[in-house]
C-alpha cells in the first residue's frame, strides 16, 4: 500500500504543481503585490494531497514566534516538505537558493517573478556581497528571508553541519532570527521514493534577537534547532515505532556522538 500511495502522490505532486504554474501564467503581467496568494494556495494544495493520498499529516506550531517585521527564518532541512509546507506562514517569503534553479522551466520563472535571491556559489565573496544587499532590501520591505543553514537536505539523525555564513546575515541585517525545527525526514526522507504515513511536525522557535556576539549567536542557533529537532524525532519514534527511517536515524546519531 505504501508503494502505491507513494507513486500516486509523487505523480500528483508534480502534475498539480505544473497545472498551477500553467494556470497562473497571467500573474506575470501583474505587479508582484497581487501575486503572493499563489504561494499559500500551492502549499495547501500539496499538503492536502500529502494528507489524503500518502497518509502524511502536517502539524505546525509556534506561529506566534514569527514577528510582524522583517526577519530571517532559519530552518532545519531534511526533505522537500519544508520548502512548500511552511511557506503559507511566511510574509512574502524570500528564499536564498542556488542560481541554477532559475533555469528550471516555469519554476525558475516564478522564482524570478517573486524576487527570490539566487546565489552563485562559485563567486564566493562577491556572491556573499550581492546576497547581503538583496536580503537587506527584502528585510526593509518587511519580508521573511528563508535560509537553510546546512546548505542542503540532511537525513534525519545526521550530524549537524551548519555553515558559518548565516552569522554574516545575522550581523548584516540586524533583525530577529526565527529558528525552525522539524522531523520531516522521517516521513519524507531525502532521495527516497517512499512517503511513510505519520505526522510531520514543524516548530517555529523563540526568535533570537539581534545583538549577540557571532559565536554566541551561532551556538544558540544550533542548540535551539537541534534540541527541538531531537525532541520531534523522539515524538515521531513514539508515534510510529516501526518506521525504518527512525531506526536509521538512531544509528546515525549513535555514530556521530561517538566522535
Amino acid at each position: 500500500m505504501i508503494v502505491l500511495r507513494s507513486i500516486l502522490f509523487n505523480v500528483l505532486f508534480y502534475i498539480s504543481t505544473l497545472i498551477i504554474m500553467l494556470a497562473c501564467m497571467f500573474l506575470f503581467v501583474l505587479p508582484v503585490r497581487y501575486c503572493w496568494w499563489l504561494i499559500p494556495f500551492w502549499a495547501r494544495t500539496e499538503k492536502f494531497l500529502l494528507r489524503w493520498v500518502a497518509g502524511v499529516k502536517s502539524e505546525v506550531k509556534g506561529l506566534e514566534n514569527i514577528p510582524d517585521t522583517g526577519c530571517i527564518i532559519v530552518s532545519k532541512h531534511q526533505s522537500a516538505w519544508e520548502t512548500f509546507a511552511l511557506a503559507e506562514y511566511y510574509r512574502q517569503p524570500t528564499y536564498i537558493l542556488k542560481k541554477e534553479l532559475r533555469y528550471v522551466p516555469f519554476f525558475g520563472w516564478y522564482l524570478m517573478k517573486f524576487r527570490q535571491i539566487p546565489v552563485d556559489r562559485g563567486k564566493k565573496g562577491k556572491a556573499l556581497s550581492e546576497m547581503s544587499k538583496k536580503a537587506a532590501e527584502a528585510i526593509a520591505e518587511g519580508r521573511n528571508i528563508v535560509i537553510y543553514p546546512e546548505g542542503t537536505r540532511r537525513p534525519a539523525g545526521a550530524e549537524p553541519q551548519y555553515k558559518y555564513g548565516i552569522v554574516h546575515l545575522y550581523k548584516t541585517l540586524n533583525c530577529p532570527v526565527v529558528p525552525v525545527a522539524l522531523n520531516s525526514g522521517v516521513y519524507w526522507p531525502r532521495r527516497r521514493f517512499f512517503r511513510f504515513p505519520g505526522t510531520i511536525k514543524g516548530e517555529f522557535l523563540e526568535p533570537i534577537q539581534p545583538g549577540l556576539q557571532p559565536d554566541e549567536f551561532f551556538k544558540t542557533l544550533q542548540e535551539r534547532i537541534e534540541g527541538a529537532s531531537d525532541r520531534l524525532l523522539d515524538e515521531a519514534e513514539k508515534a510510529t515505532p516501526d518506521n525504518i527511517i527512525i531506526k536509521e536515524a538512531r544509528v546515525r546519531q549513535a555514530e556521530y556522538k561517538k566522535k
